[in-house]
């Protein structure tokens, strides 16, 4: 048999074989998805979007769970008086296409993060910063764009897993963050 023969019948084999191997790598890729009934992670990541007058706002965030522990002033990094990152994981995204004003305070077109200065007295400040693309705890103060007071109350029943909302309000919307016990609100209006 000569070598231009054997390299053909060489080749055809390869290629049998590749043939051959399609479908068991195909089922190779689905044996290495999530087994049924696999826990969900701890704080998965959420999305929403809402139209606010011409404005479309878009919202991206991590959303903890109580899972029956203190949360405000008892978990290390949310003891009063510091900004939490508004979330879990890498920092909460809010993304706007038009100018939103809270109360005079400016946040123009663009994608920015939320951090949240806690306070005991419940004078909270929501912080629009700058800075995007960074893990919740990479927080810079130089970075704040605005920070706007927020409207606090108590919830009467606790929200186990935090949520971010955006929802129409008189001439514009708010912002509404609620986890635990919990509602903190910022009102704005869309320029």
């Amino acid at each position: 048999m000569n070598v231009s023969r054997l390299m053909t019948r060489g080749a055809g084999a390869l290629v049998a074989m590749s043939l051959l191997s399609v479908p068991a790598s195909a089922q190779g890729a689905a044996s290495h998805a999530a087994p049924a009934g696999a826990q969900a992670p701890a704080s998965p990541r959420d999305s929403l979007s809402a139209k606010i007058g011409t404005a479309d706002i878009k919202v991206n965030y991590g959303r903890p769970s109580k899972r029956g522990r203190v949360i405000f002033n008892g978990l290390s990094d949310m003891k009063w008086g510091m900004v939490w990152r508004t979330g879990a994981n890498e920092a909460t995204h809010l993304t706007t296409s038009k100018t939103l004003s809270f109360g005079g305070k400016d946040v123009p077109a663009g994608t920015y993060t939320l951090f949240t200065l806690i306070q005991e007295n419940l004078k909270w400040e929501l912080i629009v910063n700058k800075q995007t693309k960074q893990w919740g705890t990479a927080y810079d103060a130089k970075q704040d764009l605005v920070r706007i007071p927020m409207t606090v109350t108590s919830n009467n029943a606790v929200v186990e897993k935090m949520e971010i909302q955006v929802k129409p309000a008189g001439n514009g919307g708010e912002i509404i963050v609620s986890w635990d016990n919990y509602k903190a609100v910022a009102p704005f209006t869309v320029k």
